[in-house]
């Protein structure tokens, strides 16, 4: 597809239409097409297109522009819950005479030890304090992981995380030892249950999913000498029904 001819910003989309982009699963492609704005962290949406003005009294436009948010790449190694870095502007005296400087917020992290109960491990993973607020909403670590939306997760450890509890799931894997916890964990997040093959797909980076294609598109050829003796058996087949068949009269 000749790309020059179209604007760069559609670039993205036209790239899945073609090649093996366009041969990745139907549900995939569409996780990809998902513009769901990711939850306000940093600030509060009026949720109005109009308002008035506190002032004059007249009804004005309401602009509901985000705070810009930069995520540096150790966030995709933690779970922030959706915290990033924020540059602004800081008064060396609180007081707008003063000197202005640049500053950057950046969220405050611990290092916390998570248990999956579906994947019964422990990890130790960099957290915020927004992050154990959430996990404590959700009644515990893996209601957090497998109800929290992509978008509001922001992190590649938490879409893994979400991977491998979906294929334990799917798979009911879940405590093969014990047949009785296994139903009891089953029982608890059964309803977070998709099939395999789409769970296998979850959370993967377009670079991982277009490799993942690649690897299920290699087939080994088969050997010319097995297609030879299928053919063959199918001949002596063939021909053992065509021969006359010899019944003694007693």
């Amino acid at each position: 597809m000749p790309l020059h001819k179209y604007p760069p910003r559609i670039w993205d989309a036209l790239k899945l239409k073609q090649g093996i982009y366009a041969r990745l699963p139907q549900h995939y492609l569409k996780s990809l097409e998902d513009a769901t704005p990711p939850t306000a962290v940093h600030w509060k949406p009026f949720g109005v297109k109009y308002r008035a003005n506190p002032k004059t009294g007249l009804k004005e436009r309401v602009q509901d522009v985000p705070i810009p948010i930069y995520y540096p790449p150790e966030s995709q190694q933690g779970l922030w819950a959706g915290e990033g870095w924020i540059s602004g502007y800081k008064y060396s005296q609180d007081d707008k005479l003063s000197t202005r400087y640049k500053k950057t917020w950046k969220p405050q992290l611990f290092r916390r030890e998570l248990y999956s109960e579906i994947l019964d491990q422990k990890f130790n993973i960099a957290v915020t304090a927004r992050t154990l607020d959430l996990i404590d909403a959700a009644y515990g670590f893996d209601f957090y992981i497998l109800k929290t939306p992509k978008q509001d997760l922001n992190s590649k450890l938490g879409m893994d995380l979400k991977r491998a509890m979906l294929l334990r799931l799917a798979e009911k894997s879940l405590y093969p030892e014990d047949p009785a916890r296994q139903e009891q964990v089953y029982q608890r997040y059964k309803q977070f249950e998709i099939p395999r093959e789409e769970a296998e797909w979850v959370g993967l980076s377009l670079e991982e999913a277009v490799e993942k294609q690649r690897v299920l598109e290699m087939k080994e050829p088969e050997p010319a000498f097995k297609e030879y003796v299928d053919m063959l058996v199918k001949e002596v087949a063939i021909l053992k029904l065509t021969e006359p068949q010899v019944v003694e009269k007693k």
